[in-house]
C-alpha cells in the first residue's frame, strides 16, 4: 500500500520555494519517496502582505504564523522556515526537528554606485528593514541615513537600481541560493557585522506528534548547525529578542567546542554590548544553556541603558 503523500508548506517568494524544493529533493532522496509523493503547497503569510515595518505588526512570527496554524490542522505535514525568521518561544504542540547545512552566515553589502561600507559618501541613504543592520552600520557611520526598504530579494534589487537608496544590505546566504552571488558587491566579514541569531539557516517545522516524519527527516539534520542555532537563539530569548531590539550572534562548532559570540546595541549604535563564550557542547540542551547563559550575563550589563522592545 503505498504511503500518503507528504504536503510542505512553504511561502511563496522565489527563496522560500527554492529552500522548499531542497527539502523536497533531500527528503525523496533520503526516504526513496518518488517527488510526486512529496507535495509542496504555497501559503501567504501576514509578513508578506504587511506594507509597513514588521516590529509595528508583531515582528517575526508575521512569516510562521500561518505555516503553523496548518501544520495544527493537519493540511500540511511539514513547513519549511528560515531559521531567523522563527521566533525563540513556538507552540508547544510543534518542534522544528531538522536544520540543514547552514550556508553563508555573512552580509553583503550592495550598491550600483559604491564599492564598499567605506567608499560610502558623508550620509549616504541606506535601504534596510533590518534593526541590527541599521545598529551596526550606524555604529561604523554614524554619518550614515536610512529608509525602510522591503519585500523579497529581486523587489529590493529593483528598488536599489530604481534609485530610492544609495545602497542596501542582504544575507550571502540568500543571494547564493538564489545564484545573485554577481549582485554582491563586498562581503562583510563577521568580525565587522555580527550576523542575525540564525542567520543561513533552514529549518523544518513538524506536529510533536509526527514520530513518522521525525525517522524520515532525522538523515536531513545537520548536528554542527543544530547546535550552533540552539545556542544562538537561545541567547536571543534570554534577551527577549524579537524585531524591535538589534541584536546580533555567531556560534561556531568545532568537535565538542563551541563558541559563541553576541552583541545587543541600542537603535542608534551609539552603545554596543558585546560577550564571548566558549564550551564544551555534546547535546542541544548543552547548547541552549550555553547561550542562554551568556544572553543572561549581557542583559545584567544592559542595566536600562538599551530599551528592550519597545
Amino acid at each position: 500500500m503505498q504511503s500518503p503523500a507528504l504536503i510542505i508548506g512553504t511561502r511563496g517568494s522565489p527563496l522560500a520555494l527554492y529552500q522548499a524544493n531542497l527539502v523536497q529533493r533531500l527528503i525523496c532522496e533520503a526516504s526513496g519517496r518518488p517527488i510526486e509523493q512529496v507535495i509542496i503547497k504555497v501559503l501567504k503569510t501576514s509578513g508578506d502582505t504587511i506594507k509597513g515595518d514588521l516590529k509595528d505588526f508583531g515582528g517575526k512570527g508575521l512569516f510562521t504564523r500561518e505555516l503553523e496554524v496548518a501544520l495544527l490542522d493537519g493540511s500540511i505535514d511539514l513547513a519549511v522556515h528560515s531559521m531567523k525568521d522563527v521566533p525563540t518561544v513556538g507552540h508547544e504542540d510543534l518542534v522544528v526537528n531538522a536544520i540543514l547545512p547552514r550556508a553563508d552566515v555573512r552580509d553583503a553589502f550592495i550598491s550600483v554606485k559604491h564599492e564598499s561600507i567605506a567608499d560610502l559618501p558623508q550620509g549616504a541613504l541606506i535601504g534596510s528593514a533590518s534593526l541590527r543592520r541599521r545598529a551596526q552600520l550606524s555604529a561604523m557611520r554614524p554619518d550614515l541615513q536610512f529608509c525602510l526598504l522591503r519585500g523579497n530579494v529581486g523587489t529590493r534589487l529593483q528598488k536599489l537600481e530604481g534609485g530610492v537608496c544609495d545602497a542596501t544590505m542582504l544575507a550571502c546566504a540568500g543571494l547564493r541560493r538564489l545564484e545573485q552571488d554577481d549582485r554582491i558587491t563586498q562581503v562583510v566579514e563577521t568580525d565587522v557585522m555580527l550576523p542575525a541569531p540564525a542567520q543561513g539557516a533552514i529549518g523544518i517545522e513538524i506536529r510533536r506528534d509526527r514520530e513518522d516524519l521525525r525517522t524520515i527527516l532525522a538523515p536531513l539534520n545537520d548536528r554542527s548547525t543544530e547546535l550552533e542555532i540552539t545556542a544562538e537563539r537561545a541567547f536571543l530569548r534570554a534577551l527577549d529578542g524579537n524585531c524591535r531590539t538589534p541584536i546580533a550572534a555567531l556560534a561556531k562548532v568545532v568537535g565538542e567546542r563551541l563558541t559563541l559570540r553576541g552583541e545587543i546595541l541600542s537603535k542608534d549604535g551609539a552603545l554596543r554590548i558585546s560577550d564571548e563564550v566558549s564550551g564544551t557542547v555534546v547535546t542541544p540542551f548543552d547548547a541552549y544553556d550555553l547561550g542562554f547563559k551568556m544572553g543572561e550575563a549581557v542583559r545584567m550589563r544592559v542595566d536600562g541603558r538599551i530599551t528592550f522592545d519597545d
